[in-house]
C-alpha cells in the first residue's frame, strides 16, 4: 500500500477531491445569487437582453448579421442636432408618392414620447420636427401641441416644427400652442387643385390651396414661420409656381425629387406604388432651372435627401435608407440614443451639404411678413 504522506500524488489527488466537493457548493450559491441579481438590474434597466447591458460598458459581442442586414456607421460618435420624429403613420390624405406609410396604426404615449425627447436633448438634440401620417390626426391636434409645448417650455429646444398637409390646422390649435411652435411647414405640390387631387393630395370636396393661404395667415398673426415643402414628380414637373410662392413668400420653400423606398412606395409589400410619379434628374433639373429666381427654394435630390435625414419612427427606432429602403434601429428607449444612432445610416456630412443647419429658431429669425 501506497505511504499517503504530504508530497504523494495519492495524498493530493485525495485532497484535491475533498476541495473541491466544498467549494462546488459555495461557487453554485454565488452564481446563483449573481445571477438573481442581475435578472433585477437587467429589469430596472428594461433592457432586453445581458449583452445590450454588457454592450453599454463598452463590450461588444462578435455573432452573425441579424435577418435585416443592418450596418453600424462608422462614425465614433454622432449628435442628432436634427431629428425628424414620425410619432404616427396614420394619414387622411391618399399621396401616391408617400414614403412613409400606414403600415402600423401604433402611437407611442405621450409620457413615453416626452421621455424618449428628453433622451435625444440629452443627446444632443437641438431641433424636433414632428411629421408622420398626417401629424394632427392625433387626439385632433392635441397630442402634437402637448409635445411641441414641452420640447419648447420644458427641453428647451432652439428649433421645434412640424410638417403637416394642413387639413386638419385649425385657428383654435395656434391660440393654444403657436407660442412653442417655431417653424410649420405645410406640403403643397401644386396650385392647381386638379393635380393636387392627381395626385392624392386632398380629401372630399375641401380645397387644398384654400386651406393653404388660411394657413398661411394664421402663421402671421400668432409669430410663427412659414414654409412649403414641394414633391416634384410626373404630374407637377411642368407647373411654373413661381407667381404663387412669390405671393405666400415663406421662409423655405423645400423641393425634393419624388423618392422611390422598398415596403413603403414600391415593392410586393407596399402601401403605395410611386413608380408612376418618378422622374429623372434631367427633369429635376429642370422644374429648378425653371424657379432659379425664387431665392427661399431649397433643392433635394434622391442624393441628397436618401441619407441626410435622422428619422424616427413611431416605436422610436432610426430608420436606415442606404439600401433604398428603411431599416430599423433598436429603439432609444431600449439602448439609449448612442446605440442606436449608430444604425442609423445618418450621413452628417451630406447633412450640412444640403443646408440641414440654418437660421431655425423664430427668436433669431426675422420674420418678413
Amino acid at each position: 500500500m501506497e505511504d499517503q504522506t504530504l508530497f504523494s500524488p495519492a495524498f493530493r489527488s485525495s485532497s484535491s477531491v475533498r476541495m473541491l466537493s466544498l467549494f462546488m457548493p459555495s461557487m453554485t450559491v454565488i452564481l446563483t445569487s449573481f445571477w438573481d441579481t442581475m435578472k433585477i438590474i437587467l429589469k430596472h434597466m428594461k433592457i432586453d437582453s445581458f449583452w445590450c447591458w454588457l454592450e453599454s460598458f463598452g463590450f461588444q459581442k462578435v455573432s452573425s448579421p441579424k435577418p435585416n442586414n443592418l450596418k453600424i456607421h462608422q462614425s465614433a460618435s454622432m449628435t442628432p442636432t436634427s431629428v425628424n420624429y414620425h410619432f404616427t403613420r396614420q394619414c387622411n390624405y391618399k399621396c401616391g408618392f408617400c414614403f412613409h406609410t400606414a403600415k402600423t396604426s401604433f402611437v407611442l404615449p405621450l409620457e413615453e414620447a416626452k421621455k424618449g425627447l428628453t433622451l435625444l436633448k440629452g443627446a444632443g438634440m437641438e431641433k424636433i420636427n414632428f411629421s408622420g401620417g398626417e401629424p394632427f390626426l392625433q387626439e385632433r391636434g392635441h397630442f402634437l401641441g402637448k409635445m411641441v409645448q414641452f420640447c419648447k417650455q420644458e427641453l428647451k429646444l432652439p428649433s421645434v416644427s412640424i410638417v403637416s398637409n394642413g387639413s386638419l390646422i385649425t385657428e383654435r390649435w395656434f391660440k393654444l400652442y403657436g407660442e412653442y411652435l417655431d417653424i410649420l411647414a405645410v406640403s403643397c405640390d401644386s396650385f392647381d387643385e386638379d393635380v393636387n387631387k392627381m395626385i392624392g393630395r386632398g380629401q372630399g370636396n375641401k380645397n387644398h390651396v384654400e386651406k393653404l393661404m388660411k394657413i398661411r395667415t394664421w402663421c402671421q398673426e400668432y409669430n410663427v414661420a412659414f414654409k412649403i415643402n414641394s414633391v416634384i414628380n410626373r404630374f407637377n414637373m411642368d407647373e411654373d409656381m413661381s407667381e404663387e410662392i412669390a405671393k405666400i413668400n415663406p421662409m423655405r420653400w423645400k423641393v425634393f425629387q419624388c423618392l422611390i423606398i422598398d415596403g413603403e412606395n414600391c415593392g410586393e409589400d407596399a402601401l403605395r406604388h410611386a413608380e408612376t410619379f418618378v422622374i429623372g434628374k434631367a427633369e429635376f433639373n429642370n422644374f429648378l432651372n425653371r424657379h432659379k429666381d425664387i431665392k427661399c427654394l431649397v433643392p433635394e435630390s434622391n442624393e441628397q435627401m436618401r441619407d441626410s435625414y435622422l428619422i424616427l419612427d413611431e416605436y422610436m427606432r432610426f430608420l436606415d435608407c442606404r439600401n433604398g429602403r428603411k431599416d430599423p434601429s433598436k429603439s432609444i428607449m431600449d439602448v439609449g440614443v448612442e446605440n442606436a444612432i449608430k444604425f442609423s445610416g445618418f450621413d452628417e456630412k451630406m447633412f450640412f451639404k444640403r443646408g440641414g443647419k440654418y437660421v431655425w429658431s423664430k427668436a433669431d429669425l426675422k420674420l418678413d411678413w
